[in-house]
């Protein structure tokens, strides 16, 4: 072998020697992977005809058929509510107006994630409440919205759960004349599938004035296929103030004609009976409802797999 052949294979046994020991070098420590971001909460993006509420809330005395005016505190009361729900509450009484705005609330944070910042004027409130932007209709709105942040509930609904306050925070930007609205991201446990109910707006909006009519309406929406009900059940879980049951009773069958006339009136079906002080109701609920009802039905008369 000359002296150049020898020259060239010592180079190339080099050469040889250096890359298997780039091979077998530990390799550089990896990258720290990019922390992923929590995930983001909202509310189910239901459409603009209805207003979204948790069947819990409609099917007990929290947001009550009461008058407007002076009402009670309440320190931790147990509010009626229809079995299987379970309503500790801290704060003024609430009434159907109060509920009202609380929908409204909820109904345009659903559009961005719970927790964020909620930037929003009187007027857009009032006009989403189909009121007047006048003085006085803003001083309401104020006192509600004060009246709903000030208070605290723990509300169980089989296994969902929520403790916390209605409206988390809420103030007004002095240079933007914006209200700053905050709700608690612990919310959406209340708007699982099948927990909550889709309000028709305009049949609620209807009943503007009148707080039995308008929270028997809520309740009866929340079920697919209401039950006959006793007289006496509802006087509890509407939170009526009304002393006598026969007065109750009179209120009562008012109440139902009017969900009854504001309904017919909106396309959808709402009949009554009154029995015995047994309450029968036969409505078409929402599609969604419509859907459930016949799924459930499916599920009742289908033959067991052999």
């Amino acid at each position: 072998m000359t002296e150049r052949g020898s020259l060239l294979d010592k180079l190339k046994r080099m050469q040889e020697r250096n890359v298997r020991g780039k091979e077998t070098e530990p390799s550089a420590p990896a990258a720290e992977p990019v922390q992923q971001s929590a995930q983001v909460i909202r509310l189910p993006l239901w459409p603009e005809a209805v207003r979204g509420v948790p069947n819990g809330l409609l099917r007990s005395a929290l947001f009550g058929a009461i008058k407007r005016g002076a009402r009670r505190y309440l320190e931790r009361q147990e509010i009626h509510a229809q079995d299987g729900i379970t309503v500790r509450y801290t704060g003024a009484r609430l009434d159907q107006g109060d509920l009202d705005v609380w929908e409204t609330v909820l109904h345009i944070v659903r559009a961005q994630e719970l927790g964020d910042d909620c930037r929003v004027t009187a007027y857009q409130l009032l006009k989403a409440l189909d009121k007047r932007d006048t003085g006085g209709n803003r001083d309401v709105l104020e006192r509600r919205l004060a009246r709903l942040k000030a208070t605290a509930l723990d509300v169980k609904v089989g296994r969902y759960s929520y403790m916390g306050s209605l409206i988390d925070e809420v103030y007004r930007d002095d240079e933007t004349r914006e209200y700053v609205i905050r709700l608690n991201p612990k919310l959406h446990t209340l708007f699982a599938t099948g927990q909550f109910t889709q309000v028709e707006w305009d049949v609620r909006h209807a009943l503007d004035g009148k707080p039995l009519a308008q929270w028997l309406h809520g309740f009866y929406a929340s079920h697919a296929k209401p039950y006959p009900i006793k007289v006496e059940t509802l006087h509890k879980l509407c939170g009526s103030e009304a002393t006598l049951m026969s007065d109750f009773k009179k209120d009562l069958r008012r109440a139902l004609d009017a969900v009854t006339e504001a309904s017919e009136a909106n396309g959808q079906l709402f009949n009554y009976d009154i029995q015995d002080d047994l309450v029968c109701v036969e409505k078409k609920g929402s599609r969604a409802q419509q859907r459930h009802v016949a799924k459930k039905t499916d599920k009742s008369t289908s033959k067991p797999r052999v």
